[in-house]
């Protein structure tokens, strides 16, 4: 099943994906959130929508992001080995986690607000893990238990604020817009092989990311048991898996970056696309 949430921002309705239409789920669900993923919410949507007769949604309605605004967002930093080296970074022996402010999540489409005296905005494809269960201590073994289902992310990044300004890298990955999350939800059925997957990114048409999750340092029923020996995972929750080499701060012979009027497109294997035009910040 794919779960998609669709409408104006602030005012999302919760959808799904069906054949390739869109269709109004609001009648059977109230969205996609904490008590929806960890209530039954999942079995009891795909035997619904057998008998209902669910509205036709139009496709060029907006998409938002692809679930309401979770617990927590978990990053895991330098999770391939062809990003750590090109950022001259070690290869981490455990995963290295941070935190993502959800209140930078907006719809895939939708704009990406350079920062306010960034010089540095980059651009991160990544893989997120939807959590679907109360996750606290978990082995590997059941780790895939707890998982809804699987979302694309692109992990904006503002390298000054995030490597020059000091203290921990939430402030280079949290600002507004910097978390467009979705098309939609893939659930674990259509995911035939989540560690086979390929992900991409372009620049004004230009492929700078292309890589594929077989290069994951840590895989994600380890991301999933590892992160729980420190925090409860909530319904919902996201993880965010890391990105492949050809970040703009890994360009070379020198770093690049976004700047007002680029284009930036992404997608992974059965999980969609997205496209975000950067705009300037402006106060008003």
């Amino acid at each position: 099943m794919k779960l998609i949430r669709f409408g104006e921002p602030g005012a999302e309705k919760p959808g799904v994906i069906i054949n390739d239409n869109y269709f109004d789920v609001s009648a059977l669900v109230s969205d996609y959130n904490e008590e929806f993923f960890g209530g039954d919410g999942l079995e009891k949507l795909k035997k619904d929508i057998e008998s209902a007769d669910l509205p036709e949604v139009d496709k060029s309605v907006r998409l938002g992001a692809a679930l309401a605004r979770p617990s927590k967002i978990i990053c895991v930093g330098l999770n391939y080995k062809d990003h750590a080296a090109e950022t001259n970074a070690a290869i981490p022996t455990e995963p290295i986690l941070f935190f993502k402010a959800t209140s930078a999540i907006v719809g895939p489409n939708d704009d990406l607000i350079i920062p306010k005296n960034s010089k540095k905005t980059d651009w991160e494809v990544e893989l997120g893990i939807v959590i679907g269960k109360k996750a606290s201590y978990v082995s590997e073994e059941n780790a895939l238990d707890h998982i809804a289902g699987y979302v694309l992310h692109n992990d904006y990044s503002e390298r000054e604020f995030q490597i020059e300004r000091n203290g921990q890298w939430v402030k280079g990955k949290s600002c507004d817009t910097f978390a467009p999350i979705g098309p939609f939800i893939a659930t674990q059925d259509e995911i035939a092989d989540v560690h086979n997957l390929r992900l991409w990114l372009t620049v004004n048409g230009k492929t700078l990311q292309d890589g594929s999750t077989a290069n994951l340092i840590f895989n994600v029923p380890f991301m999933v048991s590892y992160i729980s020996q420190f925090m409860t995972l909530l319904p919902g929750d996201v993880i965010s898996t890391g990105t492949p080499a050809g970040v703009g701060l890994g360009q070379k012979p020198e770093p690049w970056y976004l700047k007002a009027g680029d284009v930036v497109e992404l997608g992974i294997d059965g999980l969609g696309t997205s496209k975000q035009e950067a705009i300037a910040y402006s106060a008003t």
